[in-house]
């Protein structure tokens, strides 16, 4: 499927369109463009819709059991109100007077954005490209796999509310595979702005054009970090709703859970109490999709076959699933932040705080947000020691995967990445 000056095309006209795309692009960058204020009204015309339910049948295709979850993320971001204060916090000079000694220091876009996007999270593909159109940019996006058509639904019905945006906007679902196509799209592009795994990023670091930006947001990993958790009850219910209502599938959502101990004892004794609390949690909201249940089986089986081989439950790495009916903790004896089964399954580790510096920093540009339970005299303290270990965000164990309106991302504001600064001499 294909959006083209507007229109939903079929894929076999992809080939003629990317051959051609270097020349429209062009053309498109110098025409005539909506204005910050008519995108801002659409969107904000969007955004309304979106809250009266408009789109509940298109959301309900990828998340039944979280429609309204995401129905108010995202109406919340296309918000004007909300749009206009990130546009005051991450571009204050567009708000200011730069007139100093006779030169008139202007924001522009930086032109023509190709965006790589990734499948982890449904309509952050058409997000990326908005926050592209408010820059002033032309947007070219490549789908991810796996996209189920919303993203070109918002995106057409973003422009049948601002008609001025249709050429800013071309989407293609050519697959990653068609190396020549994507490097023609690079070859169109002032920006690349990549969402993906490691592997996704070098691959197009590897090939992309050495007069083009990269912007990158690759995947990170998030973890909680307890201290603290006698009479933590409903913090420690709340992590375990973080964990099965996010399936783990996200850069925020809790891999690996770490324990301020030297003590493996203390983590087993912890990890068993967890399980239940994890169990309860996850029978309240099972698990729907078919393939992620069929994965639980198979690891659900393979641990079975592991521990009647070795007859004790631990493998070879020095770990003991404890397995629950919808999910499972595995106490670990390293200290490693890792990627865990996801779906319910998350590791359990010890990291006194004394060596938590040092061991985290080996994950260093790949850290993201850590949920923090501990004293409350302890707070300021411990969040400080994490956000200099790389951290990017911390929060409540239960809040990893919330968000609030003109928060930097991966330690960054985007929108600043999507602009550059000219002077021009009066």
């Amino acid at each position: 499927m294909i959006l083209y000056r507007g229109e939903i095309l079929p894929s076999e006209k992809q080939d003629s369109i990317i051959k051609s795309i270097g020349g429209f692009t062009s053309a498109a960058l110098f025409g005539e463009h909506a204005s910050r204020g008519e995108l801002l009204d659409a969107a904000d015309a969007l955004s309304a819709l979106i809250s009266e339910g408009k789109y509940d049948d298109d959301i309900r295709a990828f998340s039944e059991d979280e429609l309204s979850y995401y129905r108010q993320t995202a109406a919340r971001l296309l918000k004007r109100e909300n749009i206009e204060r990130r546009l005051k916090r991450e571009l204050p000079e567009l708000y200011s007077d730069n007139n100093a000694e006779r030169i008139t220091i202007g924001i522009y876009p930086l032109g023509v954005l190709f965006h790589i996007a990734a499948g982890n999270a449904e309509a952050l593909p058409a997000y990326s490209v908005f926050e592209g159109l408010v820059t002033g940019n032309v947007n070219i996006l490549k789908l991810p796999q796996a996209d189920n058509g919303i993203t070109v639904k918002l995106l057409s019905e973003f422009i049948r509310l601002c008609p001025k945006a249709a050429d800013m906007i071309t989407v293609f679902d050519t697959p990653s595979s068609d190396i020549e196509a994507v490097k023609r799209l690079s070859l169109a592009a002032d920006g690349i702005v990549i969402w993906g795994s490691d592997a996704a990023v070098k691959a197009v670091r590897c090939s992309a054009p050495v007069n083009a930006k990269l912007i990158e947001w690759g995947h990170r990993l998030s973890f909680a970090y307890i201290s603290e958790y006698d009479g933590c009850e409903k913090e420690l219910a709340a992590l375990a709703r973080h964990i099965i209502t996010t399936k783990q599938l996200l850069c925020s959502s809790c891999q690996t859970i770490f324990i301020d101990t030297v003590s493996l004892s203390e983590i087993k004794s912890f990890s068993e109490r967890f399980l239940e609390v994890l169990e309860r949690e996850a029978e309240l909201c099972p698990i729907n999709d078919i393939g992620a249940a069929a994965e639980q089986s198979v690891a659900s089986y393979c641990a079975r076959l592991e521990r009647a081989v070795s007859g004790s439950g631990s493998n070879e790495r020095g770990r003991r699933t404890l397995r629950g009916e919808r999910c499972s903790v595995t106490v670990c004896a390293d200290t490693r932040l890792e990627l865990s089964d996801m779906y319910g399954n998350v590791l359990v580790k010890r990291l006194p705080r004394e060596k938590a510096p040092m061991s985290l920093r080996r994950s260093k540009g790949l850290l993201q947000t850590a949920g923090l339970i501990c004293r409350e005299s302890e707070r300021a303290e411990l969040s400080r020691m994490l956000i200099m270990s790389g951290v990017n965000r911390v929060t409540r164990a239960g809040d990893m995967s919330e968000s609030f309106d003109g928060e930097a991302h991966d330690g960054e504001y985007p929108l600043r990445r999507y602009v550059r600064y000219a002077d021009t001499q009066l």
